[in-house]
């Protein structure tokens, strides 16, 4: 399986670019928390979907996460978090999308997708940026980041870098753009940390009942109580959704 690496740098964060495939409908894919562009493929999240890689149907690029400068830094308050994501976010604009888009043959709308705080991020730059990203797989996520260890006051960066606030006031034509451009497939189990100590479980019903009060476009699919927060269930997941979208 055909396989390129960049190593990117831009002005506030620089990261590495794993890219899987030759041909196909290109996937940003955003690490689980602190996690490299290498996991991806470590987990067997590759190898349970190397048979439409294969066909030319996608082709993946993982990033690296900045998480742990910015929102796992429990050392900070959740604002300077926020702010420090505002590095990762023009990384990704700037240096990761022109590469992919090079790559990929002049592609200018790409699939994000995620597990974990991946899912979060996979919705929050598709909800921000549905012009690049109209469509997020996002598996596992908790989409309010006020509950991650949150303290401290949150002004603007931390408002505009949590889904469960600002699609709660969107309005407008910009909200009509929203509900014609972009969708959202939120994917959970029910089973071991998908309620403690992630939330994700309840994370995903509160964001799907959102996206749904303001006629946004979205799936929630609940798996059973069998189903962890954990890679074999990711796995398992992804192979059964992705093949509808590419």
């Amino acid at each position: 399986m055909k396989q390129q690496q960049a190593y990117l740098s831009g002005r506030y964060f620089s990261g590495t670019v794993v890219a899987h495939g030759h041909y196909g409908r290109p996937v940003l894919v955003f690490a689980s928390e602190r996690g490299s562009a290498h996991d991806f493929e470590n987990n067997g999240m590759l190898a349970a979907v190397a048979d439409l890689v294969e066909a030319g149907r996608v082709k993946f690029y993982c990033v690296d996460s900045a998480d742990g400068h910015t929102w796992s830094d429990t050392s900070v308050p959740t604002e300077e978090r926020s702010w420090r994501h505002g590095g990762f976010e023009s990384w990704v604009y700037e240096q990761v999308v022109p590469w992919m888009s090079q790559d990929s043959g002049g592609a200018s709308e790409f699939i994000t997708t995620g597990c974990s705080m991946g899912a979060f991020h996979a919705a929050n730059f598709a909800l921000k940026r549905a012009d690049l990203f109209p469509l997020a797989l996002c598996l596992s996520g908790n989409y309010d980041p006020t509950t991650w260890n949150s303290w401290g006051e949150q002004g603007e960066q931390t408002y505009f870098n949590n889904p469960m606030a600002y699609v709660a006031n969107l309005e407008g034509d910009h909200l009509d753009w929203l509900r014609r451009r972009v969708n959202l497939l939120l994917v959970v189990g029910q089973g071991a940390w998908e309620v403690h100590p992630t939330q994700s479980l309840p994370s995903a019903r509160a964001f799907a009942a959102l996206l749904a009060a303001k006629g946004i476009r979205h799936e929630l699919d609940l798996w059973g109580y069998d189903v962890p927060h954990d890679w074999p269930s990711w796995r398992a997941q992804l192979a059964h959704h992705l093949p509808r979208f590419c």
